[in-house]
């Protein structure tokens, strides 16, 4: 399994998604210290990244993202005026981030006019999807369509076997967790596209 997020999504380098994030701090009239410190983040690892240098954790992209007012699939989307789109699995971006064994497959277009986003998380046995619980705007729903997860939602846990699905409160800090012995599989629907 392919690790490496500085060619992924398929076809972007990570030069490419550190001169978005430095074009979206320009607009926001932020230095690189500004940046930082809404992030938590160091200087460096934000002048790293903008220079295609360093690969950051989801956990790092989230801050950044969310510090810039932009949703992470901003970083790799493209324009599209299409009102239908049927996207070959061939052609769907997949994230595979480092240190991690978790996939994520986006299922519907990489742009900024879509209200939704669809989407696959694939965890391997013992994973979490994130190392902190992650809030954001909006809501999903979910469907586990292959093995179990646990969906921590604040202080409470629920376990989603095959077939079973959530809805939750995007707001509410939340991750997900395979703590079975099989790869867990599934289908996430939210809104707004916030990935």
């Amino acid at each position: 399994m392919n690790n490496d997020l500085s060619m992924l999504p398929e076809g972007i380098p990570l030069k490419d998604i550190g001169r978005k994030i430095r074009n979206y701090r320009h607009e926001k009239e932020l230095t690189v210290e500004a940046l930082a410190s809404q992030c938590n983040l160091s200087p460096s690892l934000i002048s790293q990244v903008e220079r295609g240098l360093s690969t950051p954790s989801l956990d790092s992209l989230w801050k950044i993202t969310h510090a810039l007012g932009i949703s992470l699939i901003e970083l790799f989307e493209e324009s599209s005026n299409e009102r239908v789109t049927v996207i070959p699995r061939e052609e769907q971006k997949v994230l595979i981030l480092p240190k991690s064994n978790v996939t994520y497959r986006l299922l519907s277009p990489v742009n900024n006019q879509t209200k939704l986003e669809f989407l696959s998380i694939v965890l391997e046995p013992g994973t979490w999807t994130h190392r902190d619980l992650v809030a954001h705007k909006g809501e999903e729903c979910g469907v586990v369509v292959h093995g179990e997860m646990t969906v921590v939602v604040g202080t409470k846990e629920y376990l989603l076997r095959e077939g079973d699905s959530i809805y939750l409160d995007s707001t509410i800090p939340h991750r997900f967790f395979n703590h079975g012995d099989q790869v867990a599989i599934g289908i996430w629907a939210m809104t707004p596209a916030s990935f």
